[in-house]
């Protein structure tokens, strides 16, 4: 369903199948089928294999999956850009891990039954390649339908959803719907959740395409369909939204919340300041903020709890409006530097040279960094 709807947002099926050929298993094709259900149109993708010999076939379909190594193998000796043999070894990893899990046992004498069937090896290296095909920069997920009853796989009678997929799901927001039916599958759960990186697009995104992509099996209540949205972000990427974290401490030693606020911006905080304040019994205190993209929100609270007294962390998201940013390098007698311009509707409103590197030219040509500094301006403004 995942491949159907990324070629349903415009990746070429033919242009999938000539790469993916790269991959040493047996002759294969995928096929699209548009179809109308539900008074939906959309399509429904399947791979078909085209076994050469039925003994070969034997050896490797049905003997018992494959393990973990041979399927990375498998990826690392095609020819795939390496983004792509990235995801794909990933999204294997991730499901050797939670079968070993589940099962106790080593994740090498783990067998893909399902997974490293041959089409699926297909259907998962063919998701990452459509993905990278597509060029996003970001995918937004906000939850996963989960079923209940019971499922059949290759081990028996397992509860729905089945083990690994709870297991690869962990953490991952869910919704719960009334339908006897394996919803997500692990291979589903494991490429959803190690590509997505936001809960919904970002601010002013706006949607450019739309794919409806069926499944092969009724579903009571819903149609059995994944749709996919192809957004495209704003030009003018002014307005933002940033998670402002604050907590007051007044029992760390200041040299120890100098050394969180490191932290803070090595781990990617967008902006980390301390203001004195007065709190009980005026005693002196320091009032930490931070800023960060949404994203990073988990990672920041972590670090705080982690390096500092505090036991609770205000935090509110804000717009704000910001300036595009881009960077420019001028030639100076003392050597390059690079300027920072901050533009707004297209117009350079603001430009400074970046002091990092000002302080390098200077110390090697034995000058102020002012005069560097100045300089670096000047001749910037002059072009």
């Amino acid at each position: 369903m995942i491949l159907g709807a990324l070629v349903g947002l415009g990746v070429s099926v033919d242009e999938l199948i000539e790469e993916l050929k790269s991959l040493k298993v047996d002759p294969f094709e995928i096929v699209i089928d548009k179809i109308v259900e539900q008074g939906m149109s959309g399509v429904r993708a399947k791979v078909v294999l085209h076994e050469h010999h039925h003994h070969h076939h034997q050896d490797h379909g049905h003997h018992h999956g494959r393990h973990l190594s041979a399927i990375l193998k498998l990826i690392d000796e095609s020819e795939l850009p390496a983004p792509v043999k990235e995801s794909a070894s990933l999204v294997f990893r991730r499901i050797g891990e939670a079968e070993a899990a589940i099962h106790g046992i080593d994740i090498e004498k783990i067998h893909f039954h399902e997974v490293g069937a041959m089409d699926s090896i297909v259907d998962i290296v063919g998701c990452c390649l459509a993905l990278y095909k597509l060029g996003v920069d970001s995918v937004s997920i906000r939850n996963l339908p989960q079923g209940h009853g019971t499922i059949e796989c290759a081990h028996g009678t397992y509860p729905n959803p089945a083990p690994a997929t709870l297991r690869i799901l962990e953490r991952f927001p869910v919704q719960e719907v009334d339908e006897p039916f394996e919803l997500v599958t692990p291979t589903g759960a494991a490429l959803i959740s190690s590509w997505r990186t936001a809960d919904v697009p970002a601010l002013g995104s706006r949607a450019v395409r739309a794919a409806y992509s069926f499944g092969h099996r009724k579903l009571n209540d819903r149609p059995n369909l994944l749709r996919a949205t192809l957004y495209e972000a704003s030009e003018d990427v002014t307005t933002d939204e940033c998670f402002v974290l604050e907590c007051n401490l007044d029992d760390t030693t200041p040299e120890l919340v100098g050394c969180l606020f490191d932290q803070l911006l090595e781990a990617g905080a967008l902006d980390v300041f301390t203001t004195p304040v007065f709190m009980k019994k005026q005693r002196q205190g320091i009032l930490l903020t931070v800023l960060c993209i949404p994203s990073a929100r988990k990672k920041m609270l972590d670090l705080i709890f982690r390096e500092s007294t505090t036991f609770g962390i205000r935090e509110r998201l804000e717009k704000r409006t910001i300036l595009e940013r881009s960077f420019e390098s001028v030639e100076t007698p003392y050597g390059k530097v690079r300027i920072k311009m901050g533009r707004r509707n297209d117009e350079i409103i603001t430009a400074s040279p970046e002091i990092e590197d000002c302080r390098k030219c200077a110390e090697e040509s034995g000058v102020p960094v002012k005069k560097v500094y100045d300089v670096a301006l000047s001749i910037f403004t002059k072009e």
